[in-house]
């Protein structure tokens, strides 16, 4: 049995560092990517191994920063860009072996920590929530949108079951004035009807908006698209969640491309029936007790992965057309 690499006690943990490392094998070399750089977790501990070379996104321009530290460290093997991963078939990538390709979709405690961002219910002042590259914040969002938009942003993106009541509440209070994160988070309590739940009051809507503000499901969809095309082949997709529709998108994304028809009419040379993932396990690989015991935000954690098959490129997916009603949602940001 390998032993797991336990965080140390730092503000931040890379989640699932020791599965990770296993499933990549950065020890054989090879170019990965880190699609979610942030505090340079994975990226510092596979840069130990001498034949690596990771290419890193971040669209937090705050992670630059942290990315000259570790260029400083590794020039000739560590490339930083101010990203969103969306944007990955944008890199020019022909001449690099693709190795893997992995996404943290999770927040480090120091974006949470920072006022500017938002992110916290137990900060004050101006809603916000934007990650970097945004086009508006969590403030328009909750002044502009009308009730309908609201409460679908809530039920769908938070999974909250007062969201309703909560819309429409923002509604009347907001014909006095511009709401606030404290505004909000009144709002949120004298509308719940279970005041007592093991969560805060706040946790689901909170979500709900930062995933709106952000794209996150357009982001992660389009991510998951541009990592398989660029991946070589026996290189690895892998992705850690921490909540049930980022999951329900990986999860739906990674079997379909591994169990239905997946090749482009547009190579006849290949079998039709083929596909482009090994899937290896059908499960998700969890935390440890030990890693959630050190570090609790990791009992939420998901690691799903994909091998790819072939030297494939372009393939046809339906995950738009599965997703469609959030994507939908999303677009109600047309509006601000």
């Amino acid at each position: 049995m390998k032993a797991t690499i336990l965080p140390e006690k730092k503000d931040h943990f890379p989640v699932l560092l020791t599965e990770l490392l296993s499933i990549i094998s950065p020890q054989y070399g090879g170019t990965f990517i880190d699609c979610t750089f942030g505090q340079a977790g994975y990226t510092k501990k596979i840069l130990e191994f001498p034949k690596t070379k990771i290419i890193a996104l971040d669209r937090d321009i705050q992670c630059e920063r942290i990315a000259e530290l570790v260029s400083s460290k590794f020039e000739n093997r560590f490339l930083f860009k101010n990203l969103r991963f969306s944007q990955l078939t944008n890199l020019k990538l022909k001449k690099e072996n693709i190795r893997g390709v992995f996404f943290d979709l999770g927040y480090s405690i120091n974006q949470i920590k920072d006022k500017k961002k938002g992110l916290s219910f137990d900060h004050s002042g101006k809603l916000n929530m934007q990650m970097g590259l945004n086009d508006f914040s969590a403030h328009e969002v909750i002044n502009k949108l009308d009730k309908v938009e609201l409460t679908k942003i809530f039920k769908f993106f938070g999974e909250e079951k007062e969201s309703k009541k909560i819309a429409s509440n923002i509604l009347k209070e907001r014909k006095k004035k511009l709401l606030e994160t404290q505004d909000l988070v009144k709002i949120i309590n004298y509308s719940k009807k279970n005041k007592y739940s093991k969560i805060n009051n706040s946790t689901k809507i909170f979500q709900a908006l930062r995933i709106f503000v952000n794209k996150e499901i357009s982001e992660l969809i389009d991510g998951l698209i541009g990592a398989s095309k660029i991946l070589k082949k026996d290189g690895v997709l892998a992705v850690v969640t921490f909540h049930s529709i980022e999951d329900k998108i990986v999860k739906y994304f990674f079997k379909s491309l591994a169990e239905k028809k997946s090749i482009s009419r547009y190579m006849p040379s290949i079998k039709e029936d083929d596909t482009i993932f090994k899937l290896e396990k059908k499960k998700p690989i969890l935390p440890s007790k030990e890693e959630i015991f050190i570090n609790p935000p990791s009992r939420s954690a998901k690691l799903r992965y994909v091998i790819k098959k072939k030297d494939i490129f372009e393939f046809k997916t339906d995950i738009r057309d599965k997703f469609k009603n959030l994507l939908e949602i999303e677009d109600f940001s047309k509006k601000l």
